[in-house]
Formats: structure tokens, C-alpha cells, sequence
């Protein structure tokens, strides 16, 4: 049997505070830090730690081809995320 890849739109990548603790290493070198290009569309991937002592790893499609607008997505997804109370670490 193959692998199934999890996928997310970012329009259905709410997640509810409390319940876990987001999973952001930040490389100040990398403008483009979380970001991939699958095909011409880029994605943001990051890790998600449940208060069960699982991880999540989520992968969300930006639903741009343009990469200055992936990174704006991408900090305006990060920042919604901090806002709704999931804790960075």
C-alpha cells in the first residue's frame, strides 16, 4: 500500500486553541524558511505538537505562483495561528 500525503487548503487550516503548540524554527538567512514549490504552486509545511504528545505535520497550498506572495501568505498564516493562541516554540 502507498503512502497518503495529508493536504490542507489554507482556507480549512483553522486550527482551535489550546490544544497544542506549533512547531516553528525560523532561519533568518532563509527568506523562504517553511515554503516549497510543488509545480509552479508554492506550499507552506510546519509541524503542529498536540497536547497528546503526538505531532501533526501540516501542508497547505498558498494557492499562488508568485513567491513574494507566498511569503506574505505565509507570515499572514503564522501570525493567524500566534493570534488564535498556539504557542511557537
Amino acid at each position: 500500500m502507498g503512502h497518503r500525503k495529508e493536504t490542507h487548503h489554507m482556507s480549512t487550516a483553522t486550527l482551535q486553541a489550546p490544544w497544542a503548540s506549533l512547531s516553528i524554527k525560523i532561519d533568518p538567512e532563509n527568506p523562504d524558511h517553511h515554503l516549497w514549490n510543488n509545480h509552479g504552486t508554492w506550499w507552506i509545511h510546519y509541524t503542529v505538537h498536540p497536547s497528546d504528545y503526538t505531532k501533526r505535520r501540516i501542508r497547505v497550498s498558498l494557492e499562488t505562483r508568485n513567491l513574494r506572495e507566498a511569503r506574505q501568505r505565509r507570515n499572514t498564516l503564522f501570525a493567524h495561528l500566534e493570534a488564535e493562541g498556539i504557542e511557537a516554540t
